[in-house]
C-alpha cells in the first residue's frame, strides 16, 4: 500500500497534505525518513511514524453507541442529524450503522466500516436476536406473550415467532425478535391494541448495552465483545 494513501485512512489528512508532510520530513518508515509519498509498506509488518508519532494500523473497528432520540441511523442526511455526525474519531474509515434504530428510539446500535461483520449480524440466517425494553400505553397480559410467540400478522407480513416478557410493571416488558421489519415492535403493539411510548434496545445477541454510556456517547467494542459475533 503506498504511504500516503495508508496515511490518509488512518486519518492523518489528505492525501496532498500528506503528500506536503512527506517532502518536509515529517514521515518515517522503519527509522526512516522518507521523501516520497509513493513509498509502498506493508500495514502489518512496517514501523511508520508520522510527525514523531507511532501509526497504529486499524483497517476496521467496531463501536457500541448508545443512540439517543431524534437522531437516525444513517451515514449522512440533508435535513435531520445522524448517527455518524456524533461520532468525532473514526470518520476516515467509512463507518455505517449496523441494520437501523428508528428516529425516536434510543439505545445499543453497532457502527462499523466492516462489511462482513454488518452481514453476520443482520443475515436473517444468523438469527441473532435483538432485544428491547418497551413501555407501553396499556397494562400487558399473558395473552399477549402467546400471541407474540405465535408470530404476529402484519398487513404485509407474518413476523417470526417474538418473545415477550412482562416485567413487575404490567406496562413494561422484554420484547425479543430476530428481525428487522419497519416499524416491527410498534406495529405488533397495534396488534393487540395496545401502543408503544417508549422503545430502547439494549441487548444484540449475547452483546448488552453498556449502563455507562449516556444516549449519544459510544466507545470502541472490547476484543471479549467482538468474539460474540466471530
Amino acid at each position: 500500500m503506498r504511504i500516503d494513501k495508508f496515511l490518509a485512512q488512518m486519518g492523518y489528512g489528505s492525501r496532498n497534505e500528506i503528500k506536503n508532510s512527506i517532502k518536509k520530513g515529517h514521515v518515517s518508515i522503519n527509522g526512516n525518513k522518507i521523501k516520497s509519498a509513493k513509498a509502498h509498506i506493508d500495514p502489518n509488518q512496517d514501523v511508520v511514524y508520522f510527525m514523531n508519532e507511532r501509526v497504529q494500523y486499524e483497517p476496521y473497528v467496531y463501536i457500541m453507541m448508545n443512540k439517543p432520540q431524534g437522531v437516525i441511523s444513517a451515514t449522512e442526511d440533508d435535513v435531520h442529524q445522524t448517527v455518524i455526525d456524533l461520532i468525532t474519531e473514526y470518520r476516515h474509515l467509512h463507518l455505517f450503522p449496523v441494520g437501523r434504530l428508528d428516529k425516536d428510539t434510543e439505545g445499543l446500535l453497532l457502527i462499523t466500516n466492516d462489511g462482513q461483520f454488518n452481514h453476520r449480524i443482520m443475515n436473517p440466517n444468523q438469527k441473532v436476536p435483538k432485544t428491547y425494553y418497551v413501555q407501553a400505553k396499556h397494562d400487558l397480559v399473558e395473552q399477549n406473550r402467546a400471541y407474540f410467540q405465535e408470530g404476529v400478522q402484519l398487513k404485509d407480513s407474518i413476523c417470526k415467532p417474538a418473545s415477550l416478557e412482562i416485567l413487575t410493571n404490567p406496562k413494561e416488558a422484554l420484547v425479543k425478535i430476530e428481525e428487522g421489519k419497519y416499524h416491527q415492535i410498534k406495529r405488533m403493539f397495534h396488534k393487540i391494541d395496545n401502543e408503544v411510548l417508549f422503545l430502547k434496545r439494549i441487548a444484540i445477541g449475547s452483546l448488552q448495552l453498556d449502563d455507562n454510556l449516556k444516549p449519544g456517547t459510544y466507545r470502541k467494542l472490547t476484543p471479549e465483545e467482538l468474539q460474540l459475533f466471530l
